[in-house]
């Protein structure tokens, strides 16, 4: 998936907000909470797309083709797809959207109600 493709379908989720910090850098929250993160390059390609795993996922996939602990973030179960084209458009969904419900479930039932969760 392209940037533009990762912005519009993280967009899409629920009560999901996007900004751009550290130069550039486009991060998806829900709840004031990251779930995702982009950094284009010059060519449009995703350079690093990085995201929250579930927690008992998180061994096997950052050891898995393609994919290594994210840094600064490993320690909080982030993986960074290093290759974007080890993976489908359905599957880098099916990562986001994961990412997207770990972070909700764990925010605060009242937070959760207000945001319609």
């Amino acid at each position: 998936m392209t940037p533009k493709q990762i912005d519009a379908y993280c967009a899409k989720l629920p009560a999901a907000k996007r900004s751009v910090q550290w130069e550039g850098v486009i991060v998806f929250k829900v709840g004031g909470k990251m779930f995702a993160i982009i950094a284009p390059d010059e060519k449009g390609k995703p350079r690093d797309l990085w995201f929250k795993s579930v927690p008992e996922h998180f061994d096997a996939l950052s050891r898995s083709k393609g994919f290594r602990p994210a840094p600064y973030l490993a320690r909080a179960k982030w993986v960074a797809l290093e290759d974007p084209e080890v993976l489908t458009a359905a599957e880098t969904r099916a990562y986001l959207k994961r990412a997207h419900a770990v972070i909700a479930a764990a925010l605060p039932k009242k937070k959760q109600a207000e945001l319609r969760l």
